[in-house]
């Protein structure tokens, strides 16, 4: 290849997304640390009344829309002092999803989009999304069904508001953006890099023969897609967003296959790394064997409904 050739079916795609990339990036972490979820939480005192769920599991629902670990350490207060079950614990825990979710959506957007652009990004974080409200909405369900009704509680009692400031916002926000940047340029260069060259050295046609051998019960996904795969249970998932990016780049793919590929790389790649982070703060909060039955059934219960996610968008594809 001529170096203008290389610029324009390289240099020039990669920087464009590098740029997209930490403008979107740079929003998303203003959005986050500028507490956008803050008036949902007063829907938790109705949400959790059709639940069954006592007061302190709403405040933690308010919570978890800001912080993860003050959440949860109302739960384990809670827990610790009898005022709830093992049982209520799991399903609080749970329920947070919702929330924990809504936390890490602009990032999750904004990251997204440049590198597979707004319909397949849309797409796949509105799946994931579903998948989110529908974890909620089953404990809400299954509340109702198996636990006793309760008084009105005072939700607001067990919650506490530090006081705003843009300053700090702005500073955390900077921060992130620093420290999640120079990650995801690290993961993606390289990554985009190799996958134009596989396409041009046409590799793929050698994993698509070792795939038939080996790997059957994904044989419904192109060698590309599963390259994907591998790149999120491998590393992170910015690495097997590069990977879908240079894939649609180069026409190897197309968006609704790019969905089902990240789907799949998303239930196969998290719980492990949801385990390798989450335990040791869990473990910090609740007692160690607490904090893995915690951890497994929230994973399960994810998998599961990501499972149910999946299989709905390929059947209506």
């Amino acid at each position: 290849m001529d170096i203008a050739h290389l610029w324009h079916a390289l240099g020039w795609p990669l920087l464009r997304l590098l740029g997209s990339l930490a403008l979107g990036l740079l929003v998303a972490n203003v959005i986050e640390a500028l507490n956008w979820t803050r008036f949902l939480a007063r829907f938790a005192a109705p949400i959790i009344r059709i639940g069954h769920l006592k007061d302190v599991i709403g405040a933690s629902f308010s919570m978890a829309f800001f912080s993860g670990v003050t959440a949860n350490s109302l739960l384990a207060e809670a827990y610790g002092a009898g005022r709830l079950t093992e049982r209520e614990l799991i399903l609080a825990n749970l329920f947070n999803s919702l929330p924990t979710y809504f936390l890490h959506l602009p990032q999750m957007f904004f990251i997204t989009v440049p590198f597979i652009g707004t319909r397949a990004a849309a797409t796949y974080v509105g799946l994931t999304f579903l998948a989110a409200v529908a974890r909620s909405a089953a404990i809400l369900a299954y509340g109702r069904l198996v636990l006793p009704p309760l008084a009105d509680g005072c939700v607001v009692c067990h919650l506490t508001e530090d006081s705003f400031s843009w300053q700090k916002a702005l500073r955390k926000a900077w921060k992130r953006f620093v420290r999640r940047m120079r990650s995801m340029v690290i993961f993606t260069v390289p990554i985009y890099i190799l996958f134009h060259y596989f396409t041009v050295w046409g590799a793929f046609d050698a994993v698509e023969r070792w795939l038939a051998a080996h790997l059957g019960f994904l044989a419904w996904m192109t060698p590309q897609a599963v390259s994907i795969v591998m790149f999120q249970m491998a590393a992170e998932t910015s690495a097997g967003l590069a990977a879908a990016g240079a894939m649609l780049g180069a026409g190897d793919l197309d968006p609704r296959q790019v969905v089902l590929a990240l789907l799949v790389g998303n239930i196969l790649s998290t719980p492990m790394r949801a385990f390798r982070h989450q335990f040791p703060y869990y473990a910090g909060i609740f007692k160690p064997a607490v904090a893995i039955r915690l951890i497994v059934h929230n994973q399960a219960f994810r998998a599961a409904s990501l499972i149910l996610a999946l299989v709905a968008y390929a059947a209506l594809g």
